[in-house]
């Protein structure tokens, strides 16, 4: 089967919430479909399932950090599914909305689809990574009165995968992702509360988390942060730096240096989970 003719999920079958940003409703995305692309294995009994996020500025979702990391984690035996998630003219709260209810989806589906509702991943580059962790830091158990079923579901993780992520809001910030996503002068108490080195709690998935030491898009500081807020909240986690590399590498297959090594070393991280 092509990488096009696989199945697709319309994450809000009835219309998505929300409004693009005002003044932007011509905007060529501003009348994207949310969905999930699926990549499910045949499998008699459950698998856990990984979410991938392309990163893009909030702008965009770069195709090299989409498919072909799902067809990667295939690979190890696991279900993957690419969300298309909305970005500019899309602001907060929309893309988390999204990412939150791809969870929520997943939990839905996993007998249909031999995933196991208890071992639910996510995956992120760069902007896409914020979002993966916003989605690790923000789940909730779902709202039990809700009239929509899939809004009754838990959007709690088991495992964050955050790849040369935007994390902080603050003096490292990758300036276009955070006015992409929230405005060019945000609220100040919204900042802080997307600065994600603020956000983590004791409920937080075990995370894996590389950059490059001299990543010229998003400063590696954005992953050290942290890295220190995950160990201050007990959270377990690896934190993988490579001397060299430009941003946006993706598999980085071809990398020149050590940061070809991520995908063995994630993979070993997920064994270690008993993932794979």
């Amino acid at each position: 089967m092509s990488h096009d003719a696989l199945p697709t999920l319309p994450l809000w079958p009835a219309g998505a919430p929300g409004r693009p940003t005002p003044g932007h409703e011509n905007h060529p995305r501003a009348a994207e479909t949310p969905h999930l692309k699926l990549f499910l294995l045949e499998r008699a009994a459950p698998r856990p399932l990984v979410i991938v996020l392309p990163g893009g500025g909030y702008g965009g979702r770069a195709p090299h950090e989409a498919d072909p990391v799902a067809q990667w984690l295939n690979s190890l035996g696991l279900h993957a599914a690419v969300c298309h998630y909305r970005v500019f003219p899309w602001r907060h709260p929309w893309p988390l909305t999204d990412a939150q209810r791809a969870v929520r989806l997943a939990r839905q589906h996993a007998a249909a689809w031999s995933a196991d509702p208890q071992r639910l991943g996510i995956l992120g580059f760069s902007a896409g990574g914020h979002l993966a962790a916003c989605a690790a830091a923000f789940g909730d158990d779902g709202q039990p009165q809700a009239a929509d079923p899939v809004e009754r579901l838990s959007s709690r993780l088991q495992a964050l995968i955050a790849c040369y992520p935007v994390i902080s809001f603050g003096e490292h910030r990758h300036h276009g992702s955070m006015t992409a996503l929230l405005g060019e002068n945000p609220d100040p108490a919204l900042r802080q509360r997307l600065s994600l080195e603020t956000a983590v709690g004791p409920r937080h998935p075990p995370t894996f988390l590389w950059h490059t030491a001299d990543d010229g898009g998003v400063p590696v500081e954005n992953s050290l942060l942290y890295a220190q807020a995950l160990a201050a909240a007990g959270v377990g986690f690896a934190l993988h730096v490579y001397p060299h590399g430009a941003h946006g590498l993706g598999l980085a297959r071809e990398a020149a240096g050590g940061a070809r090594r991520w995908t063995a070393e994630c993979a070993a991280w997920l064994a270690e989970l008993g993932w794979i």
